[in-house]
């Protein structure tokens, strides 16, 4: 059912984005990188309405991952996903992770917009620290730029919060965040939000999509924000993260010649290895523990937010035998 006409669900849905958020207006789309071409051609179209059509560039940082479309792909400059696929897209400057200074140098006269994981999901599970966020709606202000925050995977709860960027505060928020992911708790379901400034230019006929929106995926979407939102939910997070953090740290200390850093934030954490990545994810699965990868040689551990204490210290014994095995195997 094409959003042409009206759907109860995406109002529903709206309703509570909005309420629950900085934003204003809220457009649905299937998945995560569909979220993030809304914002990065919102971005764009927001300085062509106002008489600045020449101000078309995003800065990212390295280590992103804001899916694999065209522009998204682009728009996080990883080697391995835009190598041979023609030459990369104008309009997009990626800047070291974390480094200020770069990133104040970046911006020009034909800066847009800067796009930014609060928490790296890809990369390594890195959160950029409180007050580097504040620092950059800071320098957006400053400079007439949007701020655009990639939540797909570090909100809908993943950190203890409903969104990540709000342990920063107020004076953190963005001017368009894309979400998807736990927003339909299984489900394809992905948003672009953003303020009324900030989506001044996406008129209708703008952007569209044939099924986000669609009533099914509005229901579902319901479902999980209302479950995730929880006020428990959000405590367990935090309080499992705790836990977590605490034994991982532990790990750590027991096997320094396998386990170089914990990072991350809540339930989004990472596991940087001084083994291959790869091979101790094959080790975790002999033990029957299931852990995904990430840059900068990570594994990473992204449970369920209803995780139990009892599963979490399953989790923990699992890993602390992937890791003598890692060990055993490096010393043959």
């Amino acid at each position: 059912m094409s959003n042409i006409f009206q759907i109860p669900g995406q109002e529903a849905l709206a309703d509570r984005l909005t309420a629950a958020s900085f934003a204003d207006r809220v457009f649905f789309t299937n998945s995560g990188t569909e979220a993030v071409e809304c914002a990065l051609k919102m971005a764009r179209r927001f300085h062509h309405v106002r008489g600045n059509p020449e101000r078309i560039d995003v800065i990212g940082f390295t280590g992103a991952f804001h899916g694999r479309t065209y522009a998204a792909v682009n728009a996080a400059a990883n080697p391995s996903y835009v190598e041979g696929f023609g030459p990369p897209l104008p309009g997009y400057v990626s800047v070291p992770f974390g480094d200020h200074e770069a990133m104040r140098a970046a911006v020009g006269p034909t800066t847009a917009a800067i796009i930014v994981e609060p928490v790296q999901g890809e990369g390594g599970a890195r959160a950029l620290p409180d007050v580097c966020l504040r620092g950059l709606r800071t320098l957006c202000d400053e400079e007439g730029l949007l701020l655009i925050y990639d939540e797909v995977q570090s909100g809908m709860g993943r950190t203890g919060r409903l969104w990540a960027h709000e342990w920063a505060g107020d004076a953190g928020e963005p001017d368009i965040m894309a979400v998807a992911k736990a927003l339909g708790g299984g489900f394809p379901v992905g948003a672009c939000l953003a303020t009324e400034a900030a989506s001044e230019g996406m008129t209708v006929g703008a952007h569209g999509s044939t099924f986000g929106g669609n009533p099914l995926a509005m229901a579902v979407g319901l479902a999980a924000f209302d479950e995730i939102s929880r006020p428990e939910t959000l405590e367990n997070v935090i309080s499992i993260a705790g836990y977590l953090g605490q034994q991982l740290h532990g790990l750590k200390d027991r096997f320094p010649d396998v386990v170089s850093d914990i990072r991350g934030k809540g339930l989004l954490i990472g596991v940087q290895l001084i083994p291959n990545n790869r091979e101790v994810m094959a080790l975790a699965r002999d033990q029957g523990l299931l852990v995904a990868g990430g840059g900068d040689n990570c594994i990473r551990l992204l449970p369920p937010l209803n995780m139990t204490l009892e599963e979490a210290r399953e989790a923990v014994e699992k890993l602390e035998r992937t890791f003598e095995a890692a060990r055993s195997k490096a010393a043959a």
